[in-house]
């Protein structure tokens, strides 16, 4: 009941715990407040009204949507109430039960016109032969699905039926909502109602988050919760969209991952953060001190995006074993990256496996990637003996919320720092604990440090540009702000956060009287 409900007060605004009571023309009032386009209200009303005559109308509607309004017939011949309680799930349901033979068919009949229906990725049981696959044969919800899949069996596939069943019916009551030729803005405003207004997917909080991202990461966490990180919700959208014939690219900036529509005419970009249900964010927004344009990913690679999310989760365990095998699988689809190859580097060193470690650091060792402005110093530091895999773990220790951890961090960088102090990134993340702290003074003379081994970095520059500012120092604020821009204007470069800093200075000091 709590599930009918939930829908039903959706439809009409009707926040209250009551259930509509059959008075006079109450019913046929409820009825007509119904979304016309919303297969999970006329379900609902279905289940509450099921002997009414309004109640059979609704099914029928309801049913007529999911085909697409072509005015079936008659209603099939099995029970439709495995379908129907799959449809209206409340958001904070536990996992979705599998569904029968019947119901399966039924549904994959339904959604046989989908566009993903002739990829060859679509009809592939086997993950080495999806692997194989072009690029545009990929199905990302069977890739996805059978790479989680421990093995391949009859319950196996049955679930994996089940999840995809879910998807399909999820794509055609978008459809139903979508005119006729709809363009791709129609179909990614109904697709943000859909899932982020009529299904209510929402970024899980921190605490939950931060130490289990992998089962806010993995697809059917994600549809039995309707919670997800980043990863999680911009999978399931770009599942939809190859239901949906909505051509999106995957972006990912550093730490981070949302899709776009970018107009094969004009070139205009529609970026969607799914994070924020669905918003659209300006490029700009993306890209910060060390990150100078956004990288565009395949799908292929996002399926090695999934292994790698779930590889951190391992690593901040300190499951050495568990996290090189997640990497590991994330090679087959993420051919030569270079976060990849720098992270599985360091997990082969803190297992033990030291050739095999250096080996994949020589590779990415002074590169710069053409979507940033510097390389990583800590795999050149580890190769030149200037640190060591305590002092690498301790800079890649996580934190949360916490004050406590922090400190706990804090403490952990400042023993890195007397036992290496040529390691640079060992010290510059003793700065930038003392910032979040809240501690200027302390972080300042860590940052000069840092400084004097690695000049060419913007964000230190950055830092110390703004801590001086703060304490009025306006001549050094000048002197690294100049550095910061000169960096990365080398590399065609001019972030916002540069663009704030050089105004905030510039009110409190103009340029003109430094000179």
């Amino acid at each position: 009941m709590q599930r009918i409900l939930f829908c039903l007060m959706l439809a009409t605004n009707a926040w209250s715990d009551e259930v509509p009571v059959r008075k006079g023309g109450s019913l046929q009032s409820l009825y007509t407040s119904l979304d016309p386009t919303s297969v999970a209200q006329h379900f609902a009303f279905y289940e509450l009204y099921p002997d009414t005559a309004l109640g059979k109308q609704s099914l029928r509607h309801a049913w007529e949507l999911l085909h697409g309004n072509q005015n079936p017939e008659i209603l099939p011949a099995i029970d439709l109430q495995p379908i129907i309680s799959f449809v209206n799930r409340l958001p904070d349901a536990q996992n979705a039960p599998l569904l029968a033979e019947p119901q399966l068919k039924t549904i994959e009949k339904l959604a046989q016109h989908l566009k993903n229906r002739p990829l060859k990725g679509f009809g592939i049981w086997d993950l080495l032969a999806i692997e194989a696959l072009p690029l545009e044969e990929i199905d990302l919800a069977r890739a996805l699905f059978l790479s989680e899949m421990e093995q391949d069996s009859a319950e196996a596939r049955l679930k994996v039926r089940s999840y995809e069943a879910h998807i399909d019916l999820m794509a055609l009551q978008i459809l139903a909502r979508l005119p006729d030729n709809p363009t791709p803005q129609q179909k990614i405003r109904v697709i943000n109602d859909y899932v982020f207004g009529e299904m209510r997917f929402r970024f899980p909080p921190h605490s939950l988050w931060a130490k289990d991202v992998d089962v806010y990461t993995l697809l059917p966490s994600v549809l039995d919760s309707r919670r997800g990180v980043c990863l999680g919700v911009s999978i399931l959208y770009l599942c939809l969209s190859q239901r949906l014939d909505l051509a999106l690219e995957a972006i990912t900036p550093p730490g981070h991952i949302f899709v776009r529509h970018v107009d094969p005419e004009t070139a205009a970009i529609t970026n969607i953060e799914t994070t924020a249900r669905g918003i659209e964010m300006p490029s700009e927004m993306y890209l910060g001190l060390e990150t100078r344009k956004l990288q565009k990913r395949t799908l292929r690679e996002v399926i090695g995006l999934a292994f790698m999310n779930q590889a951190s989760v391992s690593w901040h365990r300190q499951d050495f074993t568990a996290t090189i095998q997640l990497y590991e699988k994330a090679r087959r689809f993420l051919d030569d990256d270079y976060l990849l190859n720098m992270f599985l580097g360091y997990n082969y060193i803190f297992a033990g496996r030291i050739k095999e470690g250096k080996a994949l650091l020589k590779k990415i060792a002074g590169q710069v990637p053409d979507h940033m402005i510097s390389a990583d110093t800590v795999s050149e530091d580890y190769l030149a003996g200037k640190t060591d895999s305590d002092a690498i773990q301790a800079i890649y220790s996580e934190i949360d919320e916490k004050r406590s951890s922090i400190l706990e961090k804090q403490k952990k960088l400042e023993e890195v720092a007397a036992r290496c102090p040529a390691f640079r990134a060992g010290i510059l993340h003793l700065a930038i604990a003392h910032l979040q702290l809240g501690r200027e003074k302390e972080a300042l003379p860590w940052l000069e440090r840092y400084i004097g081994l690695c000049p060419d970095d913007p964000s230190a520059n950055y830092y110390l540009s703004a801590i001086h500012l703060q304490r009025f120092n306006y001549v050094q604020a000048w002197k690294y702000l100049h550095r910061a821009e000169a960096i990365v204007a080398s590399k065609d470069h001019h972030p916002r956060a540069l663009k704030d800093l050089r105004s905030a200075l510039q009110r409190s000091c103009p340029e003109t009287i430094e000179n």
